[in-house]
């Protein structure tokens, strides 16, 4: 049996090799990566007295997958070979979102929309970006991770607040560890700044 395969590294040309070959037998299992970004404890601000439900992030087709994401210029999307994330990329971050909040202290309810708890406001998160960029000239990618939230009334469904969170870390190493590592650090950053502007937004009280 003739199975055709791509095998995709990284971005610099040395490490990419592409094409067919004949393979005999299952392929090899890939190495699963965990996505559980460093957070922080409890932080500074008052206690909130309102529910928060945390909606599965949404992500277009090439992100809503186990398969950990590079991207090259212009425009192309590749994925690492022999890698992936341990689940579908929306629900390892919908797990560390909840996770922050929890450690935040500062509010009491909150749970993923599938626990159908009582609630106030809604959380959507849209996962824009987040892949590992290879530019030009350039060994180590770039981890580039952006998410897009709307807080919304559960009881209105008016939309209260949106906002754009963003961050950027260059990988250590032209390696898949290094870039996960990356992309995790980055996620972890991303929701450093995330957590408290839900919570300071001045939600139902």
């Amino acid at each position: 049996m003739t199975i055709s395969r791509r095998v995709l590294f990284a971005g610099v040309p040395a490490l990419v090799v592409a094409g067919c070959a004949d393979v005999v037998g299952p392929l090899p299992a890939p190495k699963l990566y965990t996505l559980a970004p460093p957070l922080p404890g409890p932080g500074a601000g008052a206690k909130v007295g309102w529910a928060l439900t945390l909606q599965m992030p949404d992500a277009n087709a090439g992100l809503d997958s186990a398969r950990i994401a590079l991207t090259r210029p212009p425009s192309g999307l590749d994925y690492y070979a022999d890698a992936a994330w341990s689940d579908r990329l929306p629900v390892l971050a919908e797990a560390a979102l909840l996770e922050a909040f929890e450690r935040s202290g500062r509010i009491a309810s909150v749970a993923p929309e599938s626990v159908g708890a009582r609630t106030d406001y809604y959380l959507a998160v849209d996962i824009r970006d987040f892949a590992c960029r290879y530019d030009a000239g350039e060994g180590a990618p770039l981890a580039v991770v952006r998410l897009a939230v709307r807080v919304v009334d559960a009881r209105s469904r008016k939309i209260v607040g949106t906002a754009v969170f963003a961050r950027e870390v260059r990988a250590g190493a032209n390696s898949v560890a290094a870039a996960v590592a990356a992309l995790t650090e980055a996620y972890g950053g991303a929701l450093s700044e995330l957590v408290p502007w839900v919570l300071d937004r001045g939600g139902p009280v």
